[in-house]
């Protein structure tokens, strides 16, 4: 679960060529319909954490297998107005900063808790491949000597997260919770999730040890999850950093913005790093929900959130709607038919993502549909990565109708250079 490219974010510079991205009202409410959609869908975020928060505090009054199942509920619903967050990456430094802290993967378990035997006993490039803070109060690394009597918030977000700048270390976050919730999945490309027992977590019938220790780990990851969400929450609010930093852009460069994170989460992100690398090594620990077998709908949001931002608007939790002046009516102003093209790729990835929700339903989730004999599934998978390539190309063309110079989308070596995937 090491292999994992890295990707500096594109640095963002964008130059008028023509009258279109002159300094008007109308690009002006287009970035402040795009921050109202970021705050809200920030706060839906929060909400959603809150929520898993109560449902946790249920569970772990009564630790049965009735709870931990709303729990888990309670976290997939979590991810539903997050992952439609992630369109708001790359473009905009603030969120890109911050998003390790909340959704870093893929995650060396063993770091935080019990793993099977076939996850082996140590690793060449993380000393703390197997530290189980869960069963350990104190670690002794390289001579470093740490004290981990005490799982709370700080433990986890200043001590232990990315801990000896290894980024597998992820301590914090959804998919830390994700784990302690479900337990690793050992059921490789075959159908089934993660299967922790409840009893895991109960003081008087504990399962595995440390019981204690690891209701205080999922607290405090579950409240460190809270207190970050509440913070880019803030960003996005009126005079909040994220919002003034985005407004106080020239309009193009705004655009520009808006722009970089709908391409770099469509091609280098998703199509690349979160679907077409698993798909090449057919290797379910490359999933991104790889724990509770959520990823199809996680992949679902992420296109989702990228479709929002173009037309400008977003359903809330609560199914009230925002919406405002869209980046789509500006496209559709310069070129009708650069706009109509790419709302077609961005009708045509959710299609795709939608089969992949429909096979899940059957039991066919992301890790059974990219494994190394299922033909059917890795075409459904490559559906959705091919969709997905077009969606960025549309982005691109739509650069081009606004004259915009200097943007540069993320990349990924599984589309741009597979034979260097191939050779792992």
């Amino acid at each position: 679960m090491n292999f994992r490219q890295s990707f500096v974010a594109a640095a963002i510079s964008a130059i008028v060529c023509g009258p279109v991205l002159a300094s008007t009202p109308a690009q002006s409410d287009i970035l402040d319909n795009y921050a109202n959609i970021a705050q809200a869908t920030y706060e839906d975020s929060l909400l959603t954490a809150q929520e898993l928060n109560k449902v946790l505090n249920l569970f772990l009054a009564k630790p049965t297998e009735e709870n931990l199942k709303k729990a888990r509920a309670a976290w997939i619903a979590a991810r539903v107005p997050y992952q439609q967050s992630e369109a708001f990456r790359f473009g905009n430094p603030i969120v890109d900063d911050w998003e390790g802290k909340v959704n870093a993967w893929p995650l060396d378990e063993g770091l935080i808790d019990y793993v099977a035997a076939g996850y082996g006993a140590e690793s060449d490039e993380n000393p703390f491949y197997t530290a189980n803070i869960v069963a350990n109060s104190k670690l002794k690394v390289g001579g470093v000597e740490i004290d981990a009597s005490k799982i709370d918030k700080k433990l986890l977000a200043e001590t232990l997260h990315e801990i000896d700048e290894v980024e597998a270390n992820v301590a914090t976050g959804y998919h830390a919770i994700e784990f302690l919730l479900w337990g690793q999945d050992l059921n490789g490309n075959n159908p089934g999730a993660g299967n922790r027992p409840a009893t895991d977590f109960d003081l008087e019938n504990c399962t595995h040890g440390n019981c204690d220790r690891r209701r205080d780990y999922l607290m405090a990851a579950t409240e460190l999850l809270i207190d970050d969400l509440q913070e880019m929450t803030n960003n996005w609010a009126p005079q909040g950093p994220a919002r003034t930093e985005l407004l106080s852009k020239a309009p193009a460069e705004g655009i520009a913005t808006i722009l970089t994170g709908m391409g770099s989460l469509a091609y280098g992100e998703l199509a690349g790093e979160r679907t077409k690398l698993g798909l090449m090594l057919h290797d379910p620990e490359e999933e991104h929900d790889c724990f509770s077998d959520n990823t199809h709908n996680s992949h679902f949001y992420d296109a989702k959130g990228i479709k929002n931002v173009y037309l400008g608007e977003y359903t809330r939790v609560d199914g009230s709607t925002v919406s405002g002046a869209s980046l789509a009516e500006l496209i559709k102003h310069q070129s009708p038919a650069v706009d109509q093209d790419l709302r077609n790729n961005l009708d045509r990835t959710e299609n795709a993502a939608q089969a992949m929700v429909d096979e899940a339903a059957k039991g066919n989730t992301f890790d059974v549909l990219i494994g190394v004999d299922n033909k059917t599934g890795n075409q459904v998978v490559q559906t959705f990565v091919d969709a997905l390539v077009a969606e960025a190309e549309s982005i691109e063309n739509a650069i081009a109708a606004l004259k915009l110079e200097g943007i540069e989308l993320e990349g990924s070596d599984s589309l741009d250079n597979p034979a260097s995937i191939s050779a792992e």
